[in-house]
């Protein structure tokens, strides 16, 4: 069992940062891919970002364009969203989740996580 718990949303101007946090408890963090999510109002969970186990491949939704960047410390359990350049159509939840196994054909699927966090709100004004 992996629990997940973001923090580090908030609200920002347009063209700010954020630099999202998810903490995962257990001790397998380390063996599990970690993606981004994001659900605007109105709309449908999408793949923000995912990476593998140890931090060395990493995969973006196309909208990502070099403004975002995840990456992850294992010996704190922590996955990390860096988050520039931010635009009104970012603000979203964003979720973080857990998935025992990364294949590049099905990383940016929900279906390929087994553990959720609870979202936290990133509000980006114009």
């Amino acid at each position: 069992q992996v629990q997940l718990v973001e923090s580090g949303g908030g609200l920002v101007q347009a063209g700010g940062s954020l630099r999202l946090s998810c903490a995962a408890s257990g001790r397998t963090f380390s063996s599990y891919a970690m993606g981004w999510f994001r659900q605007a109002p109105g709309q449908e969970r999408e793949f923000v970002a995912a990476i593998n186990w140890s931090g060395g491949t990493t995969w973006y939704a196309d909208f990502v364009k070099g403004r975002l960047t995840i990456s992850r410390d294992n010996a704190k359990n922590t996955v990390y969203l860096q988050m520039n350049s931010l635009k009104p159509e970012d603000t979203a939840v964003y979720y973080c989740a857990a998935a025992s196994y990364a294949a590049a054909k099905t990383i940016r699927l929900m279906r390929a996580y087994d553990y959720w966090g609870q979202g936290t709100q990133v509000t980006v004004s114009s």
